[in-house]
């Protein structure tokens, strides 16, 4: 029996390397404010530190936590495999806890370019693990934002260090992604302002409860009553597991309970389950900013938490390419389809066309995918560096605009990904002694969480493409038309160059034809086709992150050519292996935009027509 494969790499230095160095040319961005004190030298030292983390640490225990989920005990206490809270330990030791926050805040004042890689090679090892320091950074990070002085200075610091975890309690039993609906309330404290007491429950909460820290700091919404009704009438909370005194110092139990754990297909690790709230009549609430702005604050968090989703599903992408890669090298079995002589020994699998063809599918898909999330990092690195209004606003919206995509791509090919990883392995793919099908269960929570993906694709279509007047959209447009123009220069890159215009040519069709009909209060059959709207969107933006990639790949090569290194250097085999990357998703996937685009023009699609006994 073949032995489980171990991939050296989680996700690939080197490609890691060339997407933040050669891409997205990061280095442009140190030396110079708000990144002045980050050396290229300090990136390198800090990848290699994650990376070896992550694979020492973190890795080790996904089976672990995968096979040992956590359990309620009877008195109340979570308990989880030994060796969990002494990896979070290390991760925090580093100064991971907050890479991308300010310095004067206890982080590391980094890209956030850089702190997405970090993030990437943590959640590729162990999901269940990284997600727990995650949730705190986001929560950490919109405290920082809308917390009032005292708050910032009572949470914000053990959070960074890891002391105080955080979570976001949104979802309820009976209103999961209708947040319109919570019931959730909040009554105020007629002697302490700012206080509340809070009674309701909330569902799927990661993180909801564990001993890995010193206290929790839920970010709970509920409605304070009286206030407007649905989502105008939500107001934010912070609600500790434990009270924290005026000088930071850990008091009583608040009035918050685990009432249930749930018991997932993948993520098995992360606590989540059901948490009750002031089932004693005393849960204690610190009012967030304003009353009934609650969503508008929570829309930081979500929405760094989707860029979060996206980015762990293309690094699980990764993790199972990387595994059935080396599979699939060491594999022995069959012989060559133009040579069946019986007498010579079997090759690796790597040989077979469909085993290369399901690789390079893998890899055009996890390698787009990583870019996609990076480039939107990226985005926020170029606005804060250059610091004008203009430049801060087009950011925000190109942004605004991509982040569904981000959340949902991924996520989406991201399984389809790891589902060919399996098929790469044949029978010992679909066991547990090999860790792609525990990835892949892993990997099936991102299409659903944090929002749908259909959610999603409403998201994109219906609010980020029309908002201020498609400004965001024509911002895309012409970013894309850029490196149109620079791959159009390029003997090797002129058909792709053509094909990715001609797509965007028709996505402006395509959503014209949108735009218009909603406009014209046809919405429901102009939203009838928005996941293939999101789709169509999606593959041209990860096309032209693809071309973006041929291009440094090829200027890699002649590089190389320059230098006069040898025909066996090992960049030249990894600036090829981009090129065909390329080729294939131009190849397989781009045509596909064609169809997308006639399914959302289609004016009666068949899932509206059905009636509901039809189904």
């Amino acid at each position: 029996m073949p032995q489980p494969a171990t991939a050296a790499e989680i996700i690939s230095a080197r490609d890691m390397r060339f997407l933040i160095e050669e891409v997205l040319d990061l280095p442009a961005l140190l030396g110079v404010p708000p990144f002045a004190h980050v050396a290229r030298e300090d990136v390198a030292a800090i990848l290699e530190i994650a990376e070896r983390l992550a694979r020492e640490r973190f890795a080790p225990l996904a089976a672990v936590m995968d096979r040992d989920e956590p359990r309620l005990d009877a008195d109340g206490r979570v308990r989880l495999p030994a060796g969990v809270k002494e990896a979070l330990d290390a991760y925090f030791a580093a100064g991971f806890g907050a890479p991308a926050a300010p310095e004067k805040e206890g982080g590391l004042g980094l890209p956030l370019t850089v702190a997405q890689a970090v993030a990437a090679h943590f959640v590729g090892a162990n999901p269940s693990l990284a997600a727990y320091p995650f949730l705190t950074q986001a929560a950490g990070n919109l405290i920082a934002s809308f917390g009032n002085a005292d708050q910032r200075r009572r949470y914000l610091a053990p959070m960074r260090a890891g002391r105080f975890f955080g979570t976001m309690c949104l979802s309820e039993p009976d209103a999961g992604s209708s947040l319109a609906d919570i019931r959730t309330r909040a009554e105020a404290v007629a002697e302490r302002p700012g206080i509340y007491h809070l009674t309701g429950t909330k569902m799927w909460i990661s993180g909801a409860d564990h001993e890995l820290a010193e206290n929790i700091i839920h970010l709970v919404l509920a409605k304070i009553p009286g206030g407007p009704p649905g989502v105008k009438g939500i107001s934010l909370f912070i609600v500790p597991k434990f009270l924290v005194d005026d000088e930071g110092q850990l008091g009583a139990r608040n009035d918050v309970r685990l009432a249930g754990l749930n018991h997932k297909m993948g993520y098995r690790g992360t606590t989540n389950g059901l948490l009750a709230l002031g089932d004693d009549g005393a849960c204690v609430g610190e009012l967030v900013g304003e009353q009934h702005r609650g969503l508008a604050y929570m829309f930081q968090m979500m929405n760094e938490a989707r860029i979060g989703v996206g980015l762990g599903a293309a690094a699980l992408a990764s993790a199972g390419y990387r595994v059935s890669l080396a599979y699939a090298r060491e594999r022995r079995q069959g012989r060559p389809v133009d040579n069946r002589d019986p007498a010579i020994p079997p090759v690796p699998i790597i040989a077979h066309a469909d085993v290369r063809r399901m690789l390079l599918a893998q890899k055009a898909t996890a390698e787009g995918a990583l870019h996609l999330c990076l480039k939107a990092a990226h985005l926020v690195d170029r606005g804060r560096q250059k610091g004008d209004a203009g430049t801060m606003r087009r950011v925000r919206l190109l942004l605004e605009l991509l982040t569904p995509i981000v959340k949902a791509w991924p996520s989406h090919y991201g399984v389809r990904a790891n589902d060919l990883a399996i098929q790469v392995l044949g029978g010992y793919g679909y066991t547990r002694e090999f860790p792609v099908e525990r990835i892949f269960r892993d990997n099936r929570l991102n299409p659903i969480h944090e929002g749908t993906n259909g959610i999603q694709s409403l998201d994109l279509l219906a609010r980020k493409v029309p908002m201020e007047n498609g400004i965001a959209f024509r911002a895309l447009m012409e970013e894309m038309a850029e490196t149109v123009r620079a791959a159009a220069a390029v003997d090797e890159l002129r058909e792709q160059a053509g094909a990715l215009e001609a797509a965007a040519e028709l996505l402006s069709r395509t959503t014209i034809w949108a735009v218009r009909a909603m406009g014209e209060g046809r919405i429901r059959e102009a939203t009838a086709g928005s996941w293939h709207y999101l789709q169509m969107m999606g593959h041209i933006v990860v096309a032209w992150c693809w071309l973006e990639q041929a291009l440094a790949a090829l200027a890699g090569l002649r590089r190389l050519d320059a230098e006069g290194s040898p025909a066996n250097h090992p960049d030249r085999a990894f600036y090829a292996g981009k090129i065909a990357a390329m080729r294939f998703f131009f190849d397989e996937e781009l045509p596909k935009v064609g169809p997308w685009s006639a399914a959302v023009m289609t004016r009666t699609p068949a899932h509206l027509s059905v009636p509901d006994d039809g189904f």
